[in-house]
């Protein structure tokens, strides 16, 4: 039976080298200082969500919020064998915690409306909490499976995955629909394909047409054209605003979050005081007798 999957998936910034530029004045961070890339773990959910697809037939559409720029992570999931991309992009949408995230996110999987499953990243590298898979779930009242680092069976509508913890491993049964989040040591996602990249960089939603056709400065009606080129070859990314969810707006965005980043750190581990010890038969008992009285064994 074909399935259709949705994949929610995020634009982080690269933390491999913070500075103090990656945060603003009022606690947000500072994205333009730091380039973008796809999540990690998206990345996998992504994989795994293909690889759905590959065995039982379907489709997989790839949701992610956040400004224009985040139309790159799009066509990288569309190169990769995604078959639709949706956009959601408000100001009112900016500065959103967890919650407010998960409320728009489960807003536009409410309005896709059918789906089987639902996949996303365990956390993003730009937060670290694991929250938003799981308050998805809880706001679309459908069962959730965290942590899946594989789909063991997947037949007459319930799946079985098996999810690891700090405890070890354990195999878990749900029926559909159903949210899934996805670890990094899941899979090996596929590289990006050679004609679907040659395809789909040529992808924009609106906002990138209106801008496009802002510095070329030509008409409205140039506008509504190009972009029914792009929808006649499958070439134009959905984009989504606030209206077209039906959003509450004291939901979404720094309104609907009650938390938020007070201070942003680049911790550098230095080492402290050491001690070296001859490596001869009295080293090795005075290193043991150090260790025995400072009861870090023994």
């Amino acid at each position: 039976m074909p399935l259709h999957s949705i994949v929610l998936a995020k634009q982080v910034p690269d933390t491999t080298d913070i500075t103090p530029r990656a945060m603003k004045a009022d606690g947000t961070l500072n994205r333009s200082a730091l380039p973008a890339v796809l999540n990690q773990d998206d990345l996998h959910a992504l994989e795994m969500a293909l690889a759905v697809k590959d065995e039982h037939g379907g489709t997989v559409t790839i949701i992610t919020m956040g400004p224009s720029a985040a139309a790159d992570i799009l066509r990288e999931a569309l190169y990769r064998g995604a078959d639709r991309a949706i956009l959601l992009t408000d100001r009112r949408f900016a500065a959103a915690d967890t919650l407010a995230t998960s409320y728009t996110l489960s807003a536009a999987v409410n309005k896709i409306k059918t789906f089987d499953l639902i996949f996303c990243g365990r956390e993003a590298s730009d937060g670290n909490t694991a929250q938003v898979g799981p308050q998805v779930a809880e706001k679309l009242g459908i069962p959730q499976i965290t942590c899946v680092d594989q789909i063991c069976s997947l037949d007459g509508g319930r799946l079985e995955a098996r999810r690891l913890s700090d405890e070890g491993c354990e195999r878990v049964r749900a029926i559909l629909p159903l949210l899934i989040t996805v670890i990094s040591d899941s899979n090996e996602p596929r590289p990006p394909a050679a004609k679907r990249l040659m395809r789909f960089k040529k992808a924009l939603t609106p906002g990138e047409v209106k801008k496009r056709i802002g510095a070329e400065g030509a008409s409205d009606q140039m506008f509504e054209s190009r972009c029914r080129a792009l929808k006649d070859r499958g070439l134009l990314i959905e984009e989504w605003n606030g209206d077209d969810l039906a959003i509450d707006p004291s939901r979404c965005g720094r309104a609907g979050s009650p938390t938020w980043v007070k201070k942003i750190e680049r911790v550098v581990l230095t080492g402290g005081e050491h001690k070296s010890y001859p490596a001869t038969d009295e080293g090795v008992h005075q290193l043991m007798h150090e260790l025995m009285e400072e009861h870090t064994f023994g």
